[in-house]
């Protein structure tokens, strides 16, 4: 199974949730997806969005390709083409409290039992798996220096999700 990590930065309210931008890098780490959502209507965003997520957005170059802004239809299919979820070869999905960062994945396709087959109805948890093992946020790398940057997020999500590994395996020895 081939295992992604990913981030979304995004505006909400209750009954409101819009994605800004989204991240996600593979396990190896070399291979990157990043796009702005050029649908979202920035002009709901609260201040502190504004500030911590808006105000770090790439400008708005379409040379970027998949590392830029570009609609829903194009989010869709870039990141179809970068994932390439099959039934006969799924992907996993990791986040850091990525409840929402769920829903916005789903959403990007329509509704959840629109998931492209080999694509899964949940996202594991770094946050959870640190719980669940008794984990300080101290044991695991410092925060990216780009904070609220859907991209460096998702790098620092799998680099959580190694030392997590690392740290079960000194538990194992």
């Amino acid at each position: 199974m081939r295992r992604f990590f990913y981030d979304c930065e995004f505006m909400e309210e209750p009954g409101f949730l819009e994605l800004i931008s989204i991240g996600v890098v593979d396990e190896s780490g070399k291979n990157l997806f990043y796009a702005v959502n050029d649908d979202a209507d920035l002009s709901r965003a609260n201040d502190w969005v504004k500030e911590n997520v808006i105000s770090r957005l790439p400008p708005r170059d379409k040379s970027l390709g998949h590392l830029g802004w570009m609609d829903r239809g194009k989010i869709k299919r870039d990141l179809l083409d970068f994932l390439m979820p099959s039934k006969d070869d799924p992907v996993e999905l990791w986040g850091y409290y990525a409840d929402y960062d769920h829903v916005l994945m789903c959403w990007i396709f329509g509704r959840m039992i629109d998931l492209p087959k080999g694509m899964p109805m949940y996202t594991l948890d770094i946050k959870q798996e640190m719980y669940m093992r008794g984990v300080a946020r101290e044991m695991l790398p410092p925060a990216p220096e780009g904070v609220h940057n859907a991209l460096e997020d998702a790098k620092w999500n799998r680099r959580a999700w190694l030392a997590l590994n690392e740290l079960r395996k000194d538990v194992e020895r």
